[in-house]
């Protein structure tokens, strides 16, 4: 797993509080695997739930029930003029805004929710009602994350 820094916190420690909790919920000692104990908790690893929220934050923009300011800097590929006839804009997904540095602009709101959000299905994109957006949604990610 590749390290997660933003601002100076070190995003590393983060899974291993995780497998520290699933280890105290089952009480078994800190040599043991944590996998299959994040697998039966029916827990996201830490990768996972950070795409779970930004997703999460995404469908509450798009469906009008976020913050405003967030809501307008995020761009559906059915709203750009120039794509009209291609596939995709009979699709759902964000258009993803171009940045110049690799490493902090990929952070931004914008960039990371769209990169988010278009990599999921589209019949999870679809999904109008935010509860069972929820479930479908970690369903999705937990599958990716222990297959």
């Amino acid at each position: 797993m590749k390290p997660l820094r933003r601002s100076g916190v070190d995003y590393t420690v983060l899974p291993s509080v995780l497998n520290a909790a699933a280890r105290l919920v089952f009480s078994v000692r800190r040599s043991e695997h944590t996998t299959s104990l994040l697998c039966e908790l029916h827990w996201l690893k830490v990768p996972e739930r950070m795409q779970y929220r930004l997703c999460v934050l995404t469908h509450r923009c798009l469906h009008g029930t976020a913050l405003p300011y967030l809501a307008e800097t995020l761009q559906l590929t059915t709203e750009v003029d120039a794509r009209c006839r291609l596939r995709s804009a009979s699709t759902s997904t964000l258009i993803v805004p171009s940045t110049c540095r690799s490493t902090l602009s990929d952070w931004a709101f914008p960039v990371a929710a769209a990169r988010a959000w278009n990599t999921l299905p589209a019949s999870v994109r679809s999904t109008p009602s935010l509860a069972v957006f929820h479930q479908q949604l970690k369903t999705t990610l937990f599958q990716a994350s222990y297959s």
